[in-house]
């Protein structure tokens, strides 16, 4: 794992792939706490829990289906539209514009798309707010992934399919390691996004992904940053 980048290393790169919550909007603006406490009391009015046995339900089903929402379909049967609906009614004025990383993901030579686990409407509002959806060709949510959830390999590759990327040419940015197993595996060049000041000691445990190291070829805790070196680089 490489936690120094090489801006050449990204020169051969025609489309670049974001993940959303807590990579293209930082870890420290915790937007994505009101997601997840409305998850847990999404689940806890479904099923008639305590908020402490509704969110201990929401993170086994996350763990084993890679979010609540598909746990939730395969063992209650919900309406995804409904769960998506109420889980994003957030307020989005918790994150802050960020011109840097807008100029920098502007500048990037080639097409650039959101890949989210979330669905578009909260991907456009997100986007929106930080002063980054127009530089964006488009978005690859949950409902386009026929609401199968990374890290699915088949989800990665309808992506790959719909967009007609090609591996190799491409570079995925996330804030978890399991999910850059699959585009480290089909060519991708990967960029793991880590909290300010990262310390693994302080993750919840089913955030930590220790086990999927080896999949990662770059690190940053500052996106803009990481971004801004690449297309200040020299041609």
């Amino acid at each position: 794992m490489t936690e120094l980048h090489a801006p050449e290393r990204f020169s051969h790169v025609t489309d670049w792939v974001f993940d959303l919550d807590n990579t293209l909007y930082p870890h420290q603006s915790n937007l994505f706490s009101q997601i997840d406490t409305r998850m847990t009391s999404y689940v806890a009015e479904l099923l008639s829990l305590s908020r402490e046995d509704a969110r201990r339900l929401q993170k086994d089903l996350y763990r084993e289906y890679g979010t609540t929402l598909a746990g939730l379909m395969q063992r209650h049967g919900i309406d995804s539209d409904d769960f998506l609906q109420k889980v994003h009614d957030i307020d989005y004025s918790w994150l802050v514009p960020d011109p840097v990383l807008g100029a920098a993901i502007r500048q990037l030579p080639g097409r650039k798309f959101i890949f989210t686990n979330g669905n578009r409407n909260h991907a456009e509002r997100a986007a929106r707010q930080l002063g980054v959806l127009d530089h964006f060709d488009d978005i690859f949510d949950i409902v386009a992934a026929g609401l199968t959830p990374k890290p699915a390999r088949q989800t990665y590759e309808r992506f790959a399919e719909i967009h007609a990327v090609t591996g190799p040419n491409a570079v995925m940015f996330e804030d978890l390691a399991r999910n850059l197993a699959v585009p480290k595996s089909l060519g991708m060049t990967t960029v793991l996004i880590v909290p300010r000041n990262f310390e693994p000691t302080f993750s919840e445990i089913w955030e930590r992904d220790q086990d999927f190291e080896d999949d990662v070829d770059f690190v940053t805790d500052d996106l803009g940053a990481f971004l801004g070196a690449i297309v200040q680089a020299p041609a």
